[in-house]
């Protein structure tokens, strides 16, 4: 296997989004270029509701998905077209917002609200796709675990254990814990992007040590390899998808590919015309 070296890690900052939501800003407008077809990376990781509770109230996105993914916690989430359900513990939502879409995601009180949401753009053609919620229950995210690893498949497969399919990108997606001590590597797709997220304590790659909350950014190859500290499991999530290479036009909750495209979004916002598709399941 040709291993694949770290081009770049960014380090998650404390921030504030929606009501008043404390969570961890990972990725966004300045990584675009080379996290391509990630977006946005936020990271939530509380044991006071006070921090989540006031959530994010209605708002509107186009041509993006969302993947919202919760290892412990409880989002209720609704839209304006009457759709609404809930993501609990072990859990994931992937939602294409496509043509246009307003909803609100309500985190609820919990012991501990530990998970992610993360953006991926929509490529120019499907952009303006109808709509589309797809709950991935825990019974869908399958688990292959060794003496080294606990692998969870939210998307995609490793070792013939194999996840949901997405809709649009397919993107990989999984959450992997790499027992303390232990080191652990995963084949790659040779064509794909690669990043993995540190959710739950350091690691250590290529030699380096790497804090909790990092992302970390891999360049070409087809394998990675994580070792979790002595006496200390590495809990990260794996994200893989092919790059799109388009232009990138992000306003908000907004990603088109033009200037124009993106003024035009909110007119339609102002107008009451924003919405083309009712959401779908």
């Amino acid at each position: 296997m040709s291993e694949r070296k770290i081009t770049k890690t960014v380090k998650g900052q404390y921030a504030i989004d929606g009501a008043g939501v404390h969570l961890v800003r990972v990725l966004g407008n300045n990584d675009v270029q080379d996290f391509d077809p990630f977006l946005m990376l936020d990271s939530f990781d509380s044991k006071n509701p006070d921090d989540y509770i006031k959530g994010f109230p209605f708002h509107p996105h186009r041509g993006i998905e969302t993947v919202t993914y919760l290892i412990e916690g409880d989002i209720e989430h609704q839209d304006s077209l009457g759709n609404k359900g809930s993501i609990k513990s072990g859990q994931s939502q992937w939602m294409t917002a496509g043509s246009g879409i307003l909803h609100q995601e309500m985190p609820q009180p919990s012991d501990h609200m530990l998970g992610l949401q993360l953006w991926i753009n929509l490529p120019k053609d499907e952009k303006m796709a109808d709509p589309a919620y797809f709950d991935i229950t825990g019974d869908m995210i399958r688990i292959k675990e060794s003496d080294t690893a606990v692998v969870r498949v939210i998307s995609g497969e490793y070792e013939g254990v194999k996840g949901v399919e997405p809709r649009h990108i397919q993107a990989t997606l999984y959450d992997v814990t790499v027992k303390a001590g232990k080191s652990l590597t995963l084949p790659t797709k040779t064509e794909d992007n690669v990043f993995i997220f540190l959710i739950q304590g350091e690691a250590v790659i290529e030699g380096k040590n790497i804090d909790e909350k990092t992302a970390v950014l891999f360049g070409s190859g087809d394998a990675i390899t994580v070792k979790a500290p002595d006496g200390q499991d590495s809990r990260f999530v794996f994200f893989s998808g092919k790059r799109l290479d388009e232009p990138v036009a992000w306003g908000g909750p907004i990603v088109m590919n033009t200037r124009d495209e993106l003024m035009h979004a909110f007119e339609e916002l102002e107008e009451g015309t924003f919405i083309k598709h009712k959401a779908i399941r």
